[in-house]
């Protein structure tokens, strides 16, 4: 059992690509997920065009907490620290100042949203920022990169940027076409100290 899980968002996208699922049966299936401090998400941009009500009821039914430009504070092990989720770059409207106010106390901050380009927005009062939305690029090639997304600085991995922090995971899905090539599908297990 995990004492965390974050999920950066696109729950009905799946890993056919144009093909969406229903929110209900993946919520469903993400019940089974157990966390001492909770299971957390934030919708993706599919989730919002698909339709943000249904998925967000789909997931909280389930107890999974939608978190969309809220914080809360999590207490765990005589630690605390604010968790930050923020609505989706390309749908939802982020509203990272509103989301940040809501913090009262100096404790850590790790933010998490779907998309990573807000991530040079996020002040460096966020210890670590979460996002997924780019699967790695889901092509890699050697001495070519990432043809799909060769211009887009955050794809894959632990960034650090003006001594920020953002991890982007490269998630276990598609998105447009069902391909991954040097890109293997990742549940990403992050330890933070």
């Amino acid at each position: 059992e995990a004492d965390l899980i974050l999920m950066p968002g696109d729950f009905v996208e799946t890993a056919l690509g144009w093909r969406m699922a229903e929110p209900e049966a993946i919520a469903a299936e993400l019940k089974r997920l157990r966390a001492r401090a909770g299971v957390f998400a934030t919708l993706g941009n599919h989730d919002w065009w698909y339709d943000s009500t249904r998925v967000r009821r789909a997931l909280e039914k389930e107890g999974v907490r939608v978190l969309d430009d809220q914080a809360i504070k999590i207490e765990r092990q005589g630690k605390t620290f604010w968790l930050a989720g923020f609505a989706d770059a390309w749908a939802g409207h982020p509203n990272i100042e509103g989301t940040l106010r809501q913090i009262t106390d100096d404790a850590p901050v790790i933010a998490f949203t779907h998309n990573p380009e807000i991530f040079p927005s996020i002040p460096a009062r966020v210890a670590l920022t979460i996002a997924g939305h780019t699967h790695g690029g889901q092509i890699w090639l050697p001495f070519i990169g990432r043809p799909v997304i060769s211009d887009w600085p955050y794809a894959i991995g632990h960034i650090i940027e003006g001594g920020r922090h953002l991890f982007v995971t490269p998630g276990s899905g598609t998105s447009i076409s069902p391909v991954r090539l040097g890109v293997p599908p990742e549940i990403s297990v992050l330890t933070i100290k």
